[in-house]
């Protein structure tokens, strides 16, 4: 501080400002967080330097480096000082606190800052809804709700979007329908995403008559048309509920009488779902039927069904899947081939899941590590010392380095040698 004041009142303040700005950051990068406090409780400097842009500096780089506690203090320290802080400044650490779980402070914060005019920006009010709905206070999520509706040349139904995307966190139905209700009474359009996510929230929190109830709605004309999502997502909500029927009529009869092509995503939601009811033939049937209609699958198609074979016990079926189907299509990643290990480990097929990771190294595939962490763990349990370190060597050899994960699983096989 006593440097700054030496420095000539012929120095242009741009220059100030950039040293200062340096200063600042500096000492938060190597932790001197008091210091920092120090400058700012002994601000002013001099009549041609800007303390407004010097806490806006102060609480930037504290955001920076994680320190969001401690740039409410500054921010407190700017009000009591008669400043407004900056919608930046309040905007970095009211999303910091949400972020980092302190959404209790943030929401005291943003209550502050409402008094004098402060606004959220949009990006910060959804981590702010999406944090209180995590822990369950959807009394304050609803009042940020009701404070970004006030601000003017706001999307409104976006606005409601994504406070409605954050309620699914909640085992809400009734707020969830409520919040829906309202926007519809104050003349606020519901497009399909709002629709589409207040489906999904019914689906994730079991309600799927509820769901149901919405798309038949929606089919009948009293809101937006549905699309391929809607009825991805109800799909996917009645296989959960084990109502097979119902979910194979929407995508063999519903969604074709609508105009509506099912995609990838729709097939993989109800593989998925068929698969875990044990529907293997079906499953199957909807497969080859994708293949029919031209809809080329993905990864993820792959995965849900080498999984949902091996789960069903069927791990020989799993392996001529792969080698008909999957390794000619040139389609398939590391989560494929976690699937296919995973399978052959479970049935206690070491040496043939070994077998299958080096063929895709001698083929150019490098896989990832966690592919060698099943194996590692599969031979652990087997108790087989000497092959689980042989699998940490190849892995070595092929560029990999031992993660955390390897570790304490290595460490697990110490413990059943002793």
């Amino acid at each position: 501080c006593r440097l700054w004041e030496r420095m000539s009142v012929e120095v242009e303040d741009s220059v100030k400002t950039a040293a200062f700005a340096n200063l600042v950051d500096s000492l938060c990068r190597e932790g001197f967080f008091g210091e920092v406090f120090r400058i700012a409780e002994e601000l002013p400097f001099g009549s041609c330097f800007s303390e407004e842009v010097s806490y806006g500096q102060m609480v930037d780089s504290l955001c920076r480096v994680g320190r969001y506690n401690g740039a409410a203090r500054i921010v407190y320290l700017v009000r009591k000082r008669g400043f407004v802080p900056s919608d930046v400044s309040y905007n970095h650490v009211i999303h910091g606190l949400s972020r980092d779980g302190d959404c209790m402070r943030a929401y005291q914060l943003l209550e502050e800052g409402a008094e004098f005019g402060f606004m959220l920006s949009e990006h910060t009010y959804k981590v702010l809804v999406e944090a209180l709905c995590h822990v369950m206070d959807v009394d304050k999520a609803r009042e940020v709700l009701k404070l970004m509706l006030r601000k003017e040349g706001v999307d409104k139904t976006r606005i409601y979007n994504i406070y409605l995307r954050a309620l699914c966190f909640v085992n809400n139905p009734t707020e969830l329908l409520n919040v829906l209700v309202f926007m519809l009474e104050s003349q606020c359009q519901a497009d399909v995403i709002t629709l589409n996510t207040v489906i999904n929230g019914f689906c994730k929190m079991g309600r799927v008559d509820e769901a149901s109830k919405v798309l038949h709605d929606m089919l009948a004309g009293k809101f937006a048309a549905p699309d391929v999502v809607t009825f991805t997502t109800v799909i996917s909500g009645m296989l959960d509920a084990a109502r097979v029927d119902e979910a194979l009529d929407l995508f063999h009869k519903v969604m074709p009488e609508n105009g509506l092509r099912p995609s990838v995503v729709t097939y993989n939601a109800l593989l998925r779902g068929l698969f875990k009811l044990k529907r293997v033939s079906d499953a199957l049937m909807a497969f080859n039927n994708m293949v029919s209609e031209g809809i080329t699958a993905d990864s993820t198609t792959y995965t849900v069904v080498v999984e949902g074979l091996c789960e069903s016990d069927q791990v020989e079926e799993a392996k001529s899947f792969w080698h008909n189907v999957i390794w000619p299509s040139g389609v398939h990643d590391n989560f494929v081939y976690a699937a296919i290990l995973k399978g052959l480990c479970h049935s206690g097929k070491l040496n043939e899941a070994c077998h299958f990771l080096y063929e895709l190294v001698d083929s150019g595939i490098s896989p990832n590590i966690f592919s060698y962490n099943i194996l590692i763990n599969c031979a652990c349990n087997l108790g087989l010392k000497i092959e689980a370190y042989q699998i940490v060597r190849e892995m070595k050899k092929n560029g990999l380095t031992p993660d955390s994960v390897t570790w304490r699983i290595l460490d697990k096989l110490h413990g059943k040698v002793r």
